[in-house]
């Protein structure tokens, strides 16, 4: 029985320790410039500076009250930093894909004229389809302007053959429009790989002087 109370008075004495151990001191100065430390920082200077103390009084931390303004200044300073380092990290790893891709600019100059030529094929496409329509369309319209001048009324199947027509020219216009301008992103995105493989590889791009 001796021996249990002896290992409970222990245990006690175990967890008292444990727990001196683990608690926070923290240091603050009041307003009249008087330090003071504990456990907790009073409420009336919570907004106020403060430094955490480790278990033989080093300073673990320093904790930086803030106002809003200088908070929300940090909070976008930090966000730009992450952007920062963000796009740092994907123009390695483009440099990295454009070094492991390409083993010289031929194979780049091949592979812009591949997939130019794949947008050049759906830019004629399109073109053929959108003259087929345009010239259906303008049926449709000379159709009607017929009908109008002998004064007859215009069929229902006319009008929805014109409405059709008029979406399905206007779809065209905008499906060409958008691979016009991807295949100006195709040639201005090889034409920087280019250079920017040129400048990996130290390659020179300025003519020499005879």
């Amino acid at each position: 029985m001796r021996k249990s109370k002896l290992w409970g008075l222990s245990l006690l004495l175990s967890s008292a320790i444990c727990v001196n151990v683990e608690a926070k001191l923290f240091k603050w100065v009041d307003d009249n410039g008087i330090t003071h430390y504990g456990e907790t920082i009073p409420p009336e200077y919570a907004n106020k500076d403060a430094t955490q103390l480790g278990s033989k009084g080093q300073v673990e931390k320093h904790i930086e009250k803030l106002t809003p303004e200088e908070k929300r200044q940090r909070e976008n300073e930090d966000a730009k930093k992450n952007t920062a380092q963000q796009a740092n990290v994907e123009s390695k790893r483009r440099d990295n894909a454009l070094l492991s891709t390409f083993s010289n600019e031929k194979e780049i100059d091949l592979a812009r004229d591949r997939s130019v030529q794949q947008v050049e094929a759906r830019i004629s496409s399109i073109k053929t389809m959108l003259g087929s329509a345009e010239g259906s369309l303008a049926g449709h319209h000379k159709e009607q302007d017929n009908l109008l001048k002998q004064n007859k009324k215009i069929p229902t199947s006319l009008t929805e053959d014109i409405a059709e027509g008029e979406s399905r020219v206007s779809k065209l216009h905008k499906d060409l429009t958008q691979e016009e301008q991807e295949l100006a992103t195709v040639k201005a995105r090889f034409d920087g790989d280019k250079k920017r493989y040129q400048e990996l590889k130290g390659i020179s791009t300025t003519p020499e002087k005879k």
